[in-house]
C-alpha cells in the first residue's frame, strides 16, 4: 500500500489539509499527517516534522504556504518521495526553483484529485 505525507494536515474538516487526509486514508494510502501542533488528525498519528516519519514515503503532498514550504525542502528532499505534489495555494517560483535544485520534480496539482476523488467528496463538518 503506497504511503503519503500530508505537509500542513490539519483537524479543521474545513481546510484541505484535512480534507486530504480523509480522502488518502479512504483511497487506501498509509497516512502519515505533518502538523508540529498536532498528535493526531482523523484518528491517525501525526508527526511534528518529515523526518520524525518512520521510513520512507512514496508520496510528499504540501498544504501549506510557499514561504513556509521551502524551509521543509532539505527534509523533503531526504525522504526521498517519488512524488512531490505541491496543491493549489503551497506553489511559488522560488520554491519550485529550490526543489528542483535538490532534484525534485514537482507535481503542481491537487494530490486528491490525482487519486480520483474530490475535495467536495469530503464535508465539511
Amino acid at each position: 500500500m503506497p504511503s503519503i505525507a500530508i505537509v500542513g494536515a490539519s483537524k479543521d474538516r474545513t481546510k484541505y489539509g484535512n480534507k486530504a487526509v480523509r480522502a488518502f486514508i479512504r483511497g487506501g494510502w498509509t497516512v502519515y499527517p505533518v502538523n508540529r501542533k498536532e498528535n493526531e488528525i482523523e484518528g491517525v498519528q501525526a508527526y511534528p516534522g518529515i523526518g520524525d516519519i518512520p521510513g520512507p514515503v512514496d508520496r510528499i503532498s504540501l498544504y501549506v504556504p510557499p514561504e513556509v514550504g521551502i524551509t521543509m525542502l532539505e527534509d523533503i528532499a531526504s525522504k526521498n518521495p517519488s512524488e512531490f505534489f505541491l496543491n493549489p495555494g503551497s506553489e511559488s517560483p522560488a520554491l519550485v526553483a529550490a526543489a528542483e535544485r535538490l532534484g525534485m520534480k514537482p507535481i503542481l496539482a491537487c494530490s486528491i484529485v490525482n487519486i480520483g476523488l474530490r475535495p467536495d467528496m469530503f464535508p465539511d463538518a
